[in-house]
């Protein structure tokens, strides 16, 4: 009984075999697509660059406060950016690119304020409660 189950096993992985065996490959496309047409591109590039952009965030609710701006004005670069730290201090860089100094930044850290305690109300003492008595009459 054992060996008629290894033969039915066999037998189906000798048909599993023959059955790849007959599988053909697709077939070569018939139709070819034409190359794209070759569009001249305009590579006209601005010999003296200029854009300003400046942005604020404050938001209360995340925490998150940070402002960015930069002015190009042709190879010059210059800008700031400011993040407010995990510790509480503000972080601000003042940077300027250009092509005879390269980059330079100059990072300013604001102190840490300290921390506003709210003073707590000052809860006046009770008088100790009298001890309990029982009187069994």
């Amino acid at each position: 009984m054992a060996f008629l189950k290894y033969a039915i096993v066999v037998c189906l992985a000798l048909v599993s075999v023959a059955q790849c065996a007959l599988l053909r490959a697709a077939p070569a496309p018939v139709a070819f697509a034409a190359p794209a047409p070759v569009v001249p591109v305009n590579t006209e590039i601005d010999p003296h660059p200029q854009y300003a952009f400046a942005y604020n965030v404050q938001d209360a609710l995340t925490g998150d406060s940070k402002s960015q701006q930069e002015v190009r004005d042709g190879d010059v670069v210059k800008g700031s950016y400011s993040v407010l730290d995990a510790d509480g201090s503000l972080r601000t860089v003042f940077y300027t690119a250009d092509p005879i100094n390269g980059f330079n930044a100059v990072v300013q850290r604001a102190p840490v304020a300290p921390a506003v305690v709210a003073p707590r109300p000052v809860v006046p003492l009770a008088p100790a409660p009298l001890p309990a008595r029982f009187i069994q009459g």
